[in-house]
């Protein structure tokens, strides 16, 4: 049986990506992702519902999200879901479930350094440039 783990997420980030190197020259960038969804509650009322998603890019996309994004940035992000374990100091088991980055776009407006509507992923060192629309009203079809 085929099983597929793919992810796609947009959202705004949390905080700055926090960024470790290795001494064998790895990298990897972590930050938290937020992706929001609006509803009326019976009453009514606008509610939104925040879901946080903790993201992990590595090599070359760890460099690119150190170089580019910041808190607040809006990114979307394509990648696998991860759940990794481990014992803490009271001898507790603890979980941790992550966005492992195969790529992502940064969504806002170009700015300084920033290259927006560009696919940066692991596979390749070329990045590919694609539109983006923002508004209904903007889709071609």
């Amino acid at each position: 049986m085929r099983t597929l783990n793919k992810v796609q997420l947009i959202g705004r980030l949390g905080k700055d990506p926090e960024i470790q190197r290795f001494d064998n020259g790895g990298v990897i960038a972590k930050f938290p992702l937020a992706t929001s969804e609006m509803y009326k509650d019976k009453m009514g009322n606008q509610v939104e519902n925040t879901e946080w998603h903790n993201v992990v890019a590595w090599r070359k996309l760890a460099e690119i999200a150190e170089s580019y994004i910041r808190k607040g940035s809006s990114v979307y992000v394509e990648g696998r879901i991860k759940t990794r374990s481990w014992e803490d100091s009271n001898g507790n088991k603890r979980y941790m479930t992550e966005v492992v980055a195969d790529n992502f776009i940064m969504l806002d407006k170009k700015g300084d350094n920033v290259q927006s509507n560009t696919v940066y992923n692991e596979e390749s060192n070329v990045s590919e440039n694609v539109e983006t629309y923002q508004e209904a009203d903007d889709l071609p079809f």
